[in-house]
């Protein structure tokens, strides 16, 4: 999991040095929930688990509304990378 998340980080960084700006976050939370939408499909009664998935849906939904606002060309890139939506 530590290795995944250092190549995510290095593939998505905007200058060195980062690990928390927007595009980083939106593709940790994605392979987040990619890893819990896996898990429940196994375990359909994890419910706290499923309340945790649905808070990091909005948690990467507002981030992408941030990232759309503020700067739409990265917000493109990240949808298209990520192959979030269309």
């Amino acid at each position: 999991m530590k290795e995944k998340n250092k190549a995510l980080i290095n593939e998505f960084k905007v200058n060195p040095k980062d690990t928390g700006s927007s595009p980083v976050q939106v593709a940790l939370l994605t392979e987040r929930i990619k890893y819990l939408t896996e898990h429940l499909k196994g375990s359909p009664k994890d419910f706290s688990s499923r309340q945790g998935l649905f808070l990091m849906v909005g948690d990467r939904r507002r981030l992408l509304n941030y990232m759309k606002k503020n700067s739409p060309e990265l917000y493109q890139s990240i949808i298209q990378k990520l192959d979030l939506r269309k």
